[in-house]
């Protein structure tokens, strides 16, 4: 058995491992369950599994035509060093819904590294691109 395993099967998603590890990123730190819950429901989500234990995680937002958005990769801390994020990487690459998109996106602030080795570049135009970020949102007081 490979040491390994990759699957987009919703049903090994262990969402209490993703939700732990999103809620104290830099990116989504915070995040209410419930709201991780729905990002998953609307995603292609890809797991990284050891003897069944899930240990990463990436999660493609797409119209499945043209376009995709690469959201939450990571490596759980005690899993990382051991290639687990190329294979993860290369899952996604080799994904047959993912295969004729005209584009995919991310953003990441340190894995600059990773993403290059996979196809991916700064915007050619970036005076194109325009956000609303809204840092610290999941940590500001939700209505009662």
């Amino acid at each position: 058995m490979p040491p390994f395993e990759f699957s987009t099967d919703p049903g090994r998603l262990q969402r209490e491992v993703i939700h732990g590890y999103l809620t104290r990123s830099y990116w989504a730190e915070g995040i209410p369950r419930e709201i991780v819950d729905r990002s998953l429901d609307g995603s292609l989500n890809f797991g990284a599994y050891e003897s069944g234990a899930q240990i990463g995680f990436a999660r493609v937002i797409t119209d499945g035509a043209t376009f995709g958005y690469l959201a939450d990769v990571f490596v759980l801390e005690s899993h990382r060093g051991r290639g687990v994020s190329r294979l993860l990487m290369e899952e996604v690459q080799r994904h047959p819904d993912l295969a004729g998109l005209r584009r995919m996106l991310l953003i990441t602030r340190d894995a600059h590294g990773l993403y290059e080795r996979f196809g991916f570049v700064p915007p050619a135009r970036p005076q194109g691109y325009m956000e609303r970020h809204r840092p610290g949102l999941y940590l500001a007081p939700r209505p009662v």
